[in-house]
């Protein structure tokens, strides 16, 4: 990778009025939008996402472009690094440097829309790196259904195919040293606040970041998200949670080592999320596993 440093660029502006947007809905009430092609400056890596999402009750459970990361975006796919370009956004970690500012940030683009409905969006999308050069062709399902009078549930799942003829390396920073910084695949940004995070081997961050488990839930105030692995290739990943200067949550892609994709190759990876208004328990918590996860 060739390493170009560059000032910090100016604080980028909002998305401009007149994104394209579409609206997921349950019962008549949006319960989430997806903006499936926005007007983001480069540095953040421009990408679709989806903000706001709300529970049913109508509290907002996702943060946009917030002042301690302008390029975390509700709810993406974001990669910290695909053969050199950052679909992350901000800066690229170096080993032996740290993060820097480079000329490296890539575009996720909208090809084609497959499905859209009330409570389906399905559409292809080119990864390309900031030169254009095609990497990745993805395919992305994005699902919603009730799962309780105070509850529903977002299925995102994501398909991405190697659209060159090389091996891809898909990396984190962790895998170049930075310690506990395994994030990269799909990446949710919830608001700031006093919350909770559990998972089947018990409570805090410690019990979840960078290790595997079929759920793991975020408690706020008056709402909480159930995130399941919901299927195998994604109950292999180990989650990356944060909560020092922000509240992410994420399924990593890969970790301390690489990952490789071969030409042609392809990954699935699918995260449903229960967005509750309320408490959900332990026991709650491993029933919606057994009925949302494949």
């Amino acid at each position: 990778m060739t390493i170009l440093l560059r000032n910090r660029p100016t604080r980028p502006e909002a998305p401009v009025t007149g994104d394209a947007t579409a609206v997921l809905r349950l019962a008549d009430r949006a319960v989430a939008e997806y903006a499936w092609r926005p007007d983001l400056p480069v540095a953040l890596s421009p990408r679709p996402y989806l903000h706001p999402v709300r529970t049913l009750a109508g509290t907002t459970v996702t943060e946009l472009m917030p002042d301690s990361h302008r390029h975390h975006l509700g709810v993406s796919v974001a990669v910290a690094e695909v053969d050199g370009a950052n679909f992350w956004g901000g800066r690229t970690f170096i080993p032996g440097h740290g993060p820097a500012w480079l000329d490296n940030q890539g575009t996720q683009e909208h090809v084609r829309w497959v499905r859209r409905a009330d409570t389906q969006l399905r559409h292809t999308l080119r990864w390309t790196s900031i030169d254009g050069r095609p990497l990745l062709t993805e395919r992305r399902d994005l699902s919603c259904r009730l799962a309780g009078p105070d509850a529903w549930a977002l299925s995102y799942g994501f398909t991405l195919t190697n659209a060159t003829d090389r091996q891809l390396p898909i990396r984190s920073p962790a895998a170049h040293g930075r310690t506990g910084a395994g994030y990269g695949g799909f990446f949710w940004r919830a608001p700031a606040g006093d919350h909770r995070i559990t998972c089947p081997d018990g409570t805090g961050v410690e019990a979840v970041h960078g290790r595997r488990a079929p759920w793991l839930s975020v408690t706020g105030d008056g709402w909480t998200l159930l995130f399941i692995a919901a299927n195998p290739e994604t109950r292999d990943d180990p989650w990356f949670v944060r909560t020092r200067d922000y509240l992410g949550i994420g399924s990593a892609l890969t970790w301390e080592q690489p990952l490789l994709l071969a030409p042609g190759a392809t990954l699935t990876r699918r995260v449903v999320t229960v967005i509750a208004d309320g408490a959900v328990d332990v026991d709650q918590a491993a029933a919606y596993t057994a009925e949302l996860a494949s």
